[in-house]
């Protein structure tokens, strides 16, 4: 096995080469955005643009022998910081920016540059927004700050238009699992990635075996609810006790295989042709609602540490895939 933070995903190679064309022609941007897709490495790609500017020999790529690179692997070094959700929350908040700003605008230890990473930086709140935008507008001298986010939509237009962007796709699943078994050995990682999609990067500390066992018995259940063979209050219940936030992404990756089935060739969502998507109204109104229930699924895993009843939630969104009787439909 090797080290993952020095094992280069190979999808992420154009957007390395893009950065080390910058470094070495001493364009750096001052902030970049890293738009990920979940999992697929945008934190990766943040770390090592950061190892890229405080490299104290080449401006090629981090040459990882230097004591700037050895300490900036393991997060150790004086003019890199890291910003993300406290333990107790799954927001940035405005002190940690405050913070930041501070640190940044303090002179180099090692007299070049100084770099915050903020990941994930669309869980920010609005007032730690806020602050980051002052930074932004009156950036100290040598300093790049990286944002990463999968949903770059959260973030305020006023830091979007302030950041170059890179974009990290997801990678292939043969990719993803080439990868994997190079720096964890192998493992059960194709049926692990059929539960998280295509995001190799939540794998790293992860028992792909676990996660295997949870997505099939995730997608029966759903299959289960869908078909109307299982009910949905009993399965919220069940889920909110158990690993909700895996089930809440196996389902976001359910309901997305299923849009995508629906989008190919004349095959408009046969699955669930049983189902409450599938009335008179027609096929774009599946689509949409589809859609739809994606988002209110992708809403409740941000929100999960709100104060909720997180298993009416769960079975409102459930009852919505559950077929409808003909009274009800009437």
């Amino acid at each position: 096995m090797s080290d993952p933070a020095s094992v280069m995903p190979p999808w992420i190679a154009p957007a390395t080469t893009a950065l080390t064309a910058a470094r070495r022609a001493g364009r750096l941007p001052h902030a970049l955005l890293i738009h990920e897709a979940p999992g697929a490495g945008g934190g990766w790609l943040a770390h090592w643009a950061a190892r890229l500017a405080l490299c104290e020999r080449s401006a090629e790529a981090p040459c990882g022998a230097c004591q700037a690179c050895r300490r900036a692997l393991a997060w150790q070094h004086p003019d890199l910081m890291l910003v993300s959700p406290l333990e107790d929350s799954r927001q940035i908040r405005i002190e940690q920016l405050r913070d930041l700003a501070a640190q940044l605008a303090l002179t180099s230890h090692a007299g070049g540059y100084k770099v915050g990473v903020l990941d994930p930086a669309d869980s920010m709140n609005r007032f730690a927004a806020n602050a980051l935008l002052k930074t932004l507008e009156e950036p100290p001298p040598r300093t790049l700050l990286v944002l990463v986010a999968s949903q770059p939509s959260r973030l305020p237009p006023t830091v979007l238009s302030r950041c170059q962007r890179l974009t990290v796709r997801a990678p292939t699943r043969a990719a993803a699992v080439e990868w994997l078994t190079q720096v964890r050995g192998k493992g059960a990682w194709d049926a692990a990635l059929e539960t998280l999609g295509e995001a190799p990067l939540l794998l790293l500390d992860a028992d792909p075996q676990s996660l295997a066992q949870i997505g099939d018995e995730t997608r029966e259940t759903l299959d289960a609810v869908a078909a109307g063979r299982t009910d949905p209050l009993a399965t919220a219940e069940r889920w909110a006790r158990s690993e909700l936030p895996l089930r809440l992404r196996c389902f976001e990756n359910w309901l997305t295989e299923r849009i995508r089935r629906g989008t190919g060739a004349g095959n408009l969502m046969q699955e669930l042709r049983a189902g409450p998507y599938l009335p008179a109204a027609g096929a774009v109104l599946n689509i949409r609602e589809l859609f739809g229930l994606v988002d209110e699924v992708r809403e409740l895993r941000t929100t999960l540490d709100v104060p909720l009843n997180r298993s009416l939630a769960l079975e409102a969104l459930l009852r919505r895939l559950a077929p409808r009787s003909t009274g009800a439909a009437a």
